[in-house]
């Protein structure tokens, strides 16, 4: 078999990959998404299952208020005592001076859960992990931030050790263990000791196409006595560019039940042109976000590891000789009927759980009660799904019966509150219901049909809405009867629901598109709208 990167596609950012017996484990950043944390399970490192999410309740997560590509930042799990541990960030702010943050550790006896209510262990930086020292002792490693403008806000790495008795941090034991080097951004730490070596895998350069991951090591756990390996960095795609993965760096390192070959899973990101760009300026637009690669990594003469195929890896990777065949969906494909009374495990909402307040089940109908726009940090009545390939179709039934243009409900594809479109029936004043596209690009609101809404027939109870995307732009159509489709005469440029392109204007761009349905009624009169099934087809 062979491990076909990335191995999870769309936003699946920040892995942190562990194994137990004969299973690996990764979870991944979530973000203002909720639930928290995405898990999936393999036995083969090349097919993975969705786990059910760990952070479900706002007992175990409350992100109320939260700013776009605030929340959950870079979950770390482990194994240890006979139980999962997970170690997770809810960033609070990620404009200006500060990073107001709090970690918090979960345990559960099983990876499905049930998981324990949160303990708050500190907020001295994001990208926090959990080291099971082989004395028993446990110790967290973290990023630390650094607000005074006079110094880099990026402070080194701190270890601060844990004590199980009371379950909380030791403050006073304190250190930083390592400041990285001159490429600077230091975070993301992983701790693992192997050979009677401490080594520390951490993520440099920003999480963009300057991405790379160091690795260090020391024989004690001392202030600064942490050395840099030579001949580095150990994964990096900055001065490989016609890679097909980028940005690889901050990621897990995890041994095989043999113990004889090692894996490395990191972020990376797929970029794409326009066609009159050139291939390395801009490097290009990663409309999927931030996905999850898997490396294979040999161990030097000199005991230090490096990524088999050299620093940038490989687009295909041999699977480890005792995987086990793990039985998976072969795409992202989805087709939602609404017939459960609960949200399928691909579907997120922002920021709070879906609830009686966004909507309701009924009747194989999803009910949407029209609640804020979707510039809102709040009361957003939107579910939505990863953009998880870069040609695709999807599509839904709704039927909407508004009475003020306040009114709005429809299909979406959207990266965060200042970055999304919309495709919706509303009212208008002149011709009553209507058909409008519109496109909120960087907090401009446009409004593409205007006086050419297209009015929907009086008699007509359902309107059919469907989004093309083909890598480089989308399209949206109609259908009155579901058989015969309209395209909207309206292409929209793909780049503007990428990473890259939300970076140029604002430092939280950390997540990916998405594509959903949504109900607005900024009026506050709450009208619903009821959505008949949605289906999503890869076609790459």
């Amino acid at each position: 078999m062979k491990i076909q990167n990335p191995v999870l596609h769309g936003f699946n950012a920040d892995p942190s990959m562990l194994r137990v017996g004969d299973t690996y484990y990764i979870a991944n950043s979530t973000f203002e998404w909720f639930p928290g944390v995405r898990l999936h399970e393999s036995k083969d490192l090349v097919h993975w299952n969705l786990l059910p999410s760990p952070l479900s309740t706002t007992t175990l997560l409350d992100m109320k208020g939260n700013p776009s590509s605030g929340g959950i930042w870079a979950p770390d799990l482990t194994y240890a005592d006979g139980k999962f541990w997970l170690i997770h960030t809810d960033v609070k702010i990620t404009e200006g001076a500060f990073k107001d943050m709090t970690n918090y550790l979960t345990t559960a006896d099983d990876i499905r859960g049930p998981w324990s209510d949160p303990i708050a262990v500190n907020g001295v930086g994001f990208d926090a992990s959990l080291f099971h020292d082989d004395d028993g002792r446990k110790y967290l490693v973290q990023q630390t931030w650094d607000h005074r403008e006079y110094h880099h806000p990026f402070d080194g790495i701190t270890l601060t050790e844990f004590d199980t008795t009371t379950m909380q941090l030791k403050p006073h034991t304190a250190r930083t263990i390592y400041t990285g080097t001159d490429v600077k951004l230091v975070e993301g730490p992983h701790l693992y000791k192997i050979n009677g070596f401490y080594y520390l895998f951490a993520a440099q350069g920003g999480t963009v196409y300057t991405h790379e991951e160091v690795v260090a090591r020391s024989k004690t756990l001392d202030a600064l006595t942490f050395e840099s390996e030579p001949d580095g960095p150990f994964i990096t795609n900055f001065d490989t560019p016609r890679l097909g993965i980028q940005k690889q760096g901050h990621g897990a390192l995890v041994n095989t039940p043999s113990g004889d070959e090692w894996y490395y899973a990191s972020l990376c990101g797929r970029p794409w042109h326009h066609e009159n760009e050139s291939f390395t300026d801009p490097r290009g637009w990663c409309t999927l976000g931030r996905e999850t690669s898997i490396q294979k990594v040999e161990w030097d003469d000199e005991g230090w590891p490096r990524v088999v195929g050299g620093h940038g890896g490989q687009m295909e990777v041999d699977a480890p000789k005792d995987a086990i065949l793990t039985d998976a969906p072969a795409n992202g494909d989805q087709h939602d009927e609404f017939d459960t009374p609960e949200l399928n495990g691909e579907w997120n909402t922002l920021r709070v759980p879906f609830d009686d307040k966004m909507g309701a089940f009924g009747d194989g109908k999803l009910t949407l009660i029209g609640q804020r726009s979707l510039a809102s940090e709040f009361d957003v009545s939107m579910i939505a799904r990863r953009w998880q390939a870069f040609n695709f179709d999807a599509e839904t039934k709704v039927k909407f019966d508004p009475y003020t243009y306040q009114q709005m409900a429809g299909l979406t594809n959207f990266y965060n509150d200042k970055n999304w479109s919309f495709v919706f029936i509303t009212w208008d004043e002149k011709k009553g219901h209507v058909i409008e596209v519109a496109e909120n690009d960087r907090n401009n609101y446009t409004s593409y049909l205007k006086d050419d809404a297209i009015q929907i027939p009086e008699d007509t109870e359902y309107v059919w809405f469907k989004v093309k995307a083909r890598t480089q732009s989308y399209t949206y159509e109609y259908s009155f009867d579901g058989e015969t489709w309209h395209e909207i005469p309206v292409e929209l440029d793909a780049a503007h629901l990428s990473d890259d392109y939300i970076l140029q204007e604002y430092g939280g761009f950390f997540t990916g598109a998405f594509v959903g349905l949504a109900a607005v009624d900024y009026s506050g009169y709450k009208q619903p709208a009821e959505f008949d099934y949605f289906d999503y087809k890869e076609l790459d």
